[in-house]
């Protein structure tokens, strides 16, 4: 489960070493690829972000467990159960 962290890790590297990237060709819509190359992490760093959450996060409990508890759950009236 805690190497769905890793993936956390690719826009970090993607862009630690800017020399890598620091060109004007190709260009893409008029933006050289110094610009565009940076943007496009953008979405991407947002995705996989989204994916590391959705695989990470406890699953959710519904009324069933939180009563099993001994937790009490509130009714749309406002009363205990």
């Amino acid at each position: 489960m805690r190497r769905w962290y890793l993936l956390l890790a690719l826009p970090f590297l993607g862009l630690l070493y800017p020399p890598l990237y620091t060109t004007d060709s190709p260009e893409l819509f008029g933006f050289p690829f110094f610009y565009w190359y940076q943007f496009a992490w953008v979405p991407v760093a947002s995705i996989l972000t989204w994916i590391v959450y959705r695989k990470t996060k406890p699953p959710e409990r519904g009324p069933a467990e939180e009563r099993r508890e001994g937790r009490f759950v509130r009714r749309e009236g406002g009363e205990a159960t």
